[in-house]
């Protein structure tokens, strides 16, 4: 992918769950459109982003 970085396993890019967030999506319909990408893994990078995040603060 270009160095774009994806859900391990997949060729799902990370910045696809966040432009679902953005557009107001949810967490489930990402799931859904995404059937490769687990719950597991998306819960890991929102958790990844939310800690970059707080130690920047």
């Amino acid at each position: 992918m270009h160095g774009v970085p994806v859900f391990r396993g997949t060729r799902v890019p990370i910045q696809t769950l966040f432009d679902y967030i953005e557009g107001g999506d949810t967490l489930e319909s990402f799931l859904e459109g995404f059937p490769t990408v687990s719950r597991e893994l998306a819960i890991e990078a929102l958790e990844e982003a939310k800690q970059l995040l707080l130690a920047r603060a």
